[in-house]
């Protein structure tokens, strides 16, 4: 397998980790103020889901620019 294919592979992971991220953090707000206390740690995971994803999409663009 190529380094591009490896990415694309390991980027549809990530993807789909930075989507449920992205929910967790959508049900939470519709729940406020229950559970207010978990904003910060939730929206910690949905940034480092998101920014852990960005990186590997530049990476992907570095070895096979479109």
């Amino acid at each position: 397998m190529s380094e591009a294919e490896e990415l694309k592979a390991e980027i549809k992971k990530l993807s789909a980790r930075a989507m449920q991220a992205k929910m967790d953090l959508h049900d939470l707000s519709e729940e406020l103020p229950i559970n207010w206390e978990q904003i910060l740690s939730v929206a910690q995971r949905a940034h480092e889901a998101f920014e852990t994803l960005e990186n590997k999409r530049a990476a992907l663009n570095a070895v096979s620019p479109a």
